[in-house]
């Protein structure tokens, strides 16, 4: 497979707040607080450009008061911005709680804002011209707007040939939408990048591996991202590959995590790695990221 990654989906603004001991309701608990760019779509793409080798593009929408600084900082992680701005929303905005311990843990409070405005309006087939890949960030599928963006890529896609795939995002928000209406709204994907819950969540089975294999009966390809414990590829409805997790990482930030693993298996994907391959850099990716502070790599200019 040859040619570019076009990735689409959600550009935020993330207020990464690591705190190291429990959260005191009702009054103050100490806390070390950034303001940096985020969102699962951004996030990708910005990880399969730093991973290299292959050009990688990015639409999604955010409101004019914070465009020109994401634009900027998507261009400078060798990312190319396709941004619609929405005169009328502000940006997202994303609250990431993280537990300052071994864990690293992150919670989420999240301000959609302009990425689900998003509609089959700024979609265009051109958009695959030069296309080999194209990724659906899966908070498109959550909002009635975003999802008329979906079906026309989609289809678009379906008439180049041009293989999709599709992360989950949120199991929070899959159990809103329902996942019966998840899955017939994906069907047709050709590559299906779950976390281990929301693998669980849209089977109903427990055990990873039977999610992973349940799966990959109805998408050509499946890839389940365990964190800590790896990844697993399912195929043809049985896994195919094991794929270990990079250990001894001292993790500091787990927010975009499999962000990070989806970028960089996308981008090996696209040089002609095999799966287990490209899930193992999707590990080694991960495991850098939950090392730093924010969602994304580092970028060209810090690196």
């Amino acid at each position: 497979m040859t040619g570019a990654l076009l990735v689409v989906g959600d550009v935020v603004t993330d207020i990464v707040a690591r705190h190291r001991t429990p959260l005191s309701a009702g009054t103050d608990t100490s806390a070390e607080i950034r303001t940096l760019p985020g969102g699962a779509g951004a996030n990708v793409a910005c990880w399969a450009a730093h991973r290299g080798g292959t050009e990688v593009r990015l639409l999604g929408c955010v409101g004019a008061d914070s465009a020109a600084w994401h634009e900027r900082e998507l261009t400078a992680a060798g990312v190319r911005p396709l941004l619609v701005v929405d005169p009328e929303a502000r940006t997202g905005t994303v609250i990431a709680l993280v537990d300052g311990g071994a864990s690293a843990e992150r919670t989420f409070l999240t301000d959609s804002g302009a990425s689900l405005r998003l509609s089959s309006d700024d979609w265009s087939a051109s958009l695959l011209d030069g296309v080999g890949r194209l990724h659906l960030s899966g908070y498109l599928f959550f909002a009635a707007r975003t999802r008329t963006l979906v079906a026309a890529a989609l289809a678009s896609a379906r008439a180049r040939g041009v293989p999709v795939s599709v992360d989950p995002a949120s199991a929070g928000f899959l159990k809103e939408l329902g996942v019966e209406r998840f899955l017939a709204l994906a069907d047709g994907v050709d590559l299906l990048l779950p976390s281990e819950d929301e693998a669980r969540l849209l089977t109903g089975v427990p055990d990873p591996e039977d999610a992973a294999a349940r799966l990959s009966r109805r998408f050509p390809e499946v890839v389940v991202k365990r964190g800590g414990r790896g990844a697993l590829v399912g195929r043809g409805g049985a896994v195919r590959d094991r794929v270990p997790a990079v250990s001894a990482v001292r993790a500091r930030d787990s927010t975009g995590a499999g962000d990070a693993f989806t970028g960089a298996l996308l981008a090996a994907l696209l040089t002609g790695a095999s799966s287990a391959d490209a899930a193992a850099e999707g590990c080694r990716a991960g495991a850098w990221a939950v090392a730093r502070v924010g969602a994304r790599p580092p970028s060209r200019t810090e690196s």
